[in-house]
């Protein structure tokens, strides 16, 4: 009996054994944005037309603005950035073939994975805002990157409030 119970056990581990070989993960490029070519503070041009990349890029266009900030160990957005997002939205769906990412950040305070999932849900919260505005799911990818990126150095108030955000980068700035 004894036998049999390890011809089963050992057929089992063979079926589950994968002689495939693996392609090995890709390095991410953690370069700053001038060594991609990505202009500081708008979009390089990559993919965007000239209008698009001027309706980005004017200051007076609430485009221009990228950020939607939240208070603490929060993840909802906020009413004064609505109009923000609706904006982004608008834009999005006038230009069909424009995808984008929004990227969920985080302070420095909590542990890495708690971080990491506080983050995710900054951006999907963006983006399910996004969708019931008639944003197509396909042009918009969410990601977190916890306390990975933050905006400001520091351990203050002031810095926390600035690293707490979402980013909503277009193509040429990721």
């Amino acid at each position: 009996m004894r036998a049999i119970w390890i011809a089963i056990l050992c057929a089992m581990l063979a079926a589950c054994a994968s002689t495939s070989e693996q392609t090995p993960a890709g390095v991410e490029d953690r370069k700053g944005a001038e060594a991609r070519g990505v202009e500081a503070g708008g979009p390089s041009g990559v993919g965007l037309t000239d209008a698009q990349r001027s309706a980005l890029t004017n200051p007076s266009s609430p485009l221009s603005k990228r950020s939607i900030f939240y208070d603490f160990d929060k993840y909802d957005v906020k009413p004064e950035y609505r109009p923000l997002v609706e904006a982004h939205a608008q834009f999005l769906r006038d230009n069909s073939g424009l995808k984008i990412l929004i990227q969920g950040n985080t302070d420095e305070r909590g542990s890495r994975e708690y971080n990491i999932a506080l983050g995710q849900r900054r951006a999907d919260g963006v983006k399910k805002m996004m969708i019931l505005l008639g944003v197509s799911e396909v042009q918009i990818e969410a990601v977190s990157l916890g306390e990975e990126k933050p905006r400001a150095q520091g351990s203050t108030e002031d810095a926390y409030a600035q690293n707490r955000r979402s980013d909503i980068l277009y193509p040429g700035e990721y």
